[in-house]
């Protein structure tokens, strides 16, 4: 595999899902494979558990990471072909990136949108730049427009927990308090319909997500209807699409709450801001699956780092 830039880089899911338990009963059985190779994480934006799991994947295949915080601890990076550079930005991404490929033999990358211009972020500008100028690949650690290392390890938590053959699957919004991205949610959604489960996507009016991402999926403008039978709900908070980027609704009755639960088991990727999104009483039950997830980012990474570094050259 050259890049891991999308779900739909994965063209088995359910035998991905497989080899990543097998990492999971074994982390360091491949420690070797990673031997003298150095992964640079570069971060343009904040995280916890993208940072430190990725990391602990890179060490269990014996690789040495590289940490940086690029907005700032870098030169203001230019990504514009043809820019005068007489403003803030000091460096092109054409250089930056040949550099960085350089010192490392995979670039891990995490840039959030700007949830002003969709076009824009729908252009995938910081990740297609480095695909385009780096010569080593490329993992994406949450985009403008995806997260599929969360995708990856959703899949996974929701396979390891499922209890009959085709559970059903319900991703719920959830009010917040200032606009988040759409990635999560997209990536998430992504890996359900690779997956055989009754999939649902539960939101308000004006918040449905890109039809290119929701395809065939039902929506069900009625949380608690959406909610009826459910196995698994997956919450997120995102911002209107349509009216892209902008907090159109901040329903308080769209908080998950054991009630509305019911026996349903709760997902989220975390971090995620109690009694807004979800009452305690859910987070601190054993309905709730976030610490598990989280303990899965590192061998969904793990999996991808695998992948990229047997079909190193």
């Amino acid at each position: 595999m050259k890049n891991y830039t999308s779900i739909h880089d994965i063209d088995n899911l359910q035998s991905w899902i497989e080899e990543a338990k097998s990492l999971k009963q074994d982390p360091l059985k491949h420690i070797t494979l990673g031997k003298n190779k150095t992964i640079g994480l570069l971060f343009f934006n904040s995280s916890l558990r993208t940072r430190l799991s990725t990391q602990k994947a890179a060490l269990n295949l014996g690789m040495n990471p590289i940490v940086m915080n690029v907005s700032g601890d870098a030169w203001g990076i230019e990504f514009e072909d043809g820019t005068i550079m007489d403003g803030r930005t000091a460096e092109h991404i054409k250089e930056a990136a040949a550099v960085v490929s350089q010192y490392c033999d995979i670039i891990a990358v995490r840039a959030f949108p700007t949830l002003t211009d969709r076009a824009k972020d729908e252009s995938e500008q910081v990740l297609r730049s480095f695909v385009e100028h780096a010569s080593v690949p490329i993992v994406n650690m949450e985009s403008a427009t995806g997260h599929p290392l969360q995708g990856l390890t959703d899949a996974l938590t929701i396979s390891e927990h499922a209890k009959k053959s085709r559970p059903k699957v319900v991703l719920s919004w959830a009010p917040h308090i200032k606009a988040l991205p759409h990635a999560v949610a997209n990536s998430f959604a992504q890996a359900m319909q690779k997956m055989d489960v009754d999939f649902v996507i539960a939101n308000p009016e004006g918040y449905d997500l890109s039809s290119n991402i929701v395809g065939s999926t039902p929506i069900i403008h009625n949380q608690e209807a959406a909610f009826k039978d459910a196995d698994f709900v997956y919450v997120k908070n995102w911002s209107s699409y349509e009216d892209y980027g902008k907090i159109i609704n901040t329903d308080p009755s769209w908080m998950i709450t054991k009630e509305k639960l019911g026996t349903a088991k709760f997902m989220h990727c975390l971090p995620v801001r109690r009694n807004v999104i979800v009452e305690d009483a859910v987070l601190d039950s054993d309905s709730s699956l976030v610490i598990q997830q989280a303990n899965n980012r590192t061998y969904a990474a793990q999996l991808v780092l695998k992948k990229i570094l047997k079909d190193l050259k």
